[in-house]
């Protein structure tokens, strides 16, 4: 591998990017799905790869955008089915986001659940606090399981185009 030719060196920091990208979904520090999707569209801007590299974009943008709106739509539908309140999960946000820069890493998963825990355990009691927070740890999980399916999707695009573009 010569690091001296352009297109390889575009190729292999995309090949980074969207590593860390694909991370980013999974330890929430990164915007993991954006992070894959810039890859790609700085391997088709500035790679060496013939015309089908725009197909390769079309189709990362496609399923990045559709990853995103699934991500946010789906699992919300279920909390409100569920029954558990906008106001609920602000507070698990808001704890989130203080977890976030309190303990690295974790934090924000952390924050968010003992967030929701403590406004549903106001708003229920303590007994039917946690089924309803169970509801929402699922609605994030599968929020997270949406995103990280996006961006491995993103990620398979990317290495087909790299095979064939």
């Amino acid at each position: 591998m010569d690091l001296s030719d352009t297109g390889t060196t575009v190729t292999v920091i995309a090949a980074i990017a969207m590593v860390t990208g694909v991370l980013g979904v999974i330890i929430p520090l990164l915007p993991g799905l954006l992070l894959c999707w810039a890859a790609v569209l700085f391997w088709a801007l500035l790679g060496d790869a013939g015309n089908g590299r725009w197909v390769v974009l079309a189709l990362a943008t496609v399923l990045a955008l559709a990853g995103t709106l699934i991500k946010y739509l789906w699992p919300g539908k279920r909390l409100k089915n569920t029954g558990v309140p906008t106001m609920s999960l602000l507070a698990g946000g808001t704890l989130g986001v203080i977890g976030f820069f309190v303990v690295p890493l974790v934090g924000l998963v952390l924050g968010f659940v003992l967030g929701l825990f403590l406004a549903e355990r106001v708003r229920l009691g303590p007994g039917a606090a946690w089924p309803s927070t169970r509801q929402a740890l699922g609605a994030v999980g599968l929020s997270l399981l949406v995103e990280l399916t996006a961006a491995l999707g993103v990620a398979v695009i990317w290495i087909f185009g790299l095979a064939f573009a």
